[in-house]
């Protein structure tokens, strides 16, 4: 055995250990789920006790409660009684959303990061690519550059550097995005016993943290759309919920065409998350409905709004929770008319494909 290894027993790390944190992750996610609901979140954190054993006998249920409400997560009424959850824990949960997606994309593997548009930027990024034309010398990063070089050629003494083992540093351009993103809660949202709410909401609160940790200069606005479309603010996506409604997918365009016309940034987006088809209009104080197949008045007027978006260089991205395939020609019929993008998203690809996308748009210089 070569005698520069040296062995010794490995001892895992206790990382299911009972305790204040690894129930407060679980909790936080049963919070999200139940939009804000603290006695539901915790009826559900007893049961899960009940079949898993999250607790043990040295420390209990009663003494995470006890922890939330003196770690500041919780609030009580005195007069009412009722249990809220705290701006501490409206932050925790963003940040908690921020590490479940954004995490799992820093560990992908060299090239998962597709860029197209970025280039000779203004400010030195954390992302590291392949050296392409037009890179400033600057950009290099020599040890690792070595290394490559190491890697895919050897030590001998013939040791030699390509510009296919060179590696750089990504850069950023300090231009402002403004972003709105459109959640859909319609019914359908909740249909069919899956939850797509909770993935959306999830992906608004990263975004949301992202922007504010690493681009504060950007602006995010978030609309949901049902039978109306509204604007709300990030403190309100935990306690978010689907209603009994259709779809206005022109209510909510309309909506953040008129929030991006404020905006005085040079690149404006609009991310649309969705799972079904336009299905309703409001003509006056009248709503117009029809939830079979696709509805021509229902399509053009949305279609006529694409359009404008394009003309006022607002491309729309599509995020489709959906795979029905006529579902899927509407959206490229969209998505041609405007010029932008779409995607046909599971679940769990839903957060990697928003950041992904974020990311590449704001490198676009208008």
């Amino acid at each position: 055995m070569p005698a520069n290894y040296r062995f010794s027993d490995y001892i895992p790390p206790e990382d299911n250990a009972p305790g204040f944190e690894s129930l407060l992750k679980i909790f936080l996610q049963l919070l999200t789920i139940t939009s804000g609901d603290v006695r539901e979140a915790l009826e559900w954190l007893n049961e899960l006790d009940r079949q898993y054993g999250l607790t043990s006998d040295e420390y209990g249920m009663g003494d995470f409660l006890a922890d939330l409400k003196r770690n500041g997560y919780l609030s009580e009424d005195p007069g009412s009684g009722e249990i809220k959850i705290s701006a501490k824990s409206e932050q925790k949960i963003r940040k908690s959303a921020l590490e479940e997606i954004f995490g799992k994309l820093k560990k992908g593997g060299k090239g998962s990061h597709a860029t197209p548009h970025s280039g000779l930027g203004d400010e030195a990024g954390t992302d590291r690519r392949e050296f392409q034309f037009g890179d400033a010398l600057e950009q290099i990063q020599m040890t690792d550059s070595i290394r490559n070089a190491q890697l895919n050629h050897g030590l001998g003494t013939d040791f030699f550097l390509t510009e296919k083992d060179l590696e750089v540093t990504e850069t950023e351009h300090k231009t402002n995005a403004s972003t709105v993103l459109m959640i859909d809660i319609s019914h359908s949202m909740i249909l069919y016993g899956e939850d797509r709410i909770t993935p959306a909401k999830k992906v608004a609160m990263a975004l949301a943290e992202l922007i504010k940790q690493k681009y504060p200069k950007d602006t995010l606005d978030i609309i949901v759309f049902g039978n109306d479309a509204w604007q709300i603010t990030v403190k309100d996506l935990p306690y978010l919920n689907v209603g009994p409604y259709h779809t206005n997918t022109v209510a909510g365009l309309e909506l953040a065409m008129d929030l991006l016309r404020k905006r005085k940034t040079p690149n404006k987006q609009i991310f649309m998350i969705t799972d079904g088809k336009p299905t309703c209009l409001k003509e006056g104080l009248k709503y117009y409905k029809n939830s079979f197949g696709l509805d021509r008045k229902v399509v053009n007027k949305t279609l006529t709004l694409a359009a404008q978006a394009r003309r006022l260089k607002i491309p729309i991205t599509t995020f489709m929770i959906a795979s029905d395939p006529y579902l899927q020609e509407f959206v490229e019929e969209f998505t041609k008319v405007n010029n932008g993008q779409a995607y046909y998203s599971s679940l769990q690809g839903l957060g990697n494909m928003v950041f992904e996308d974020y990311k590449r748009n704001r490198r676009k210089r208008v």
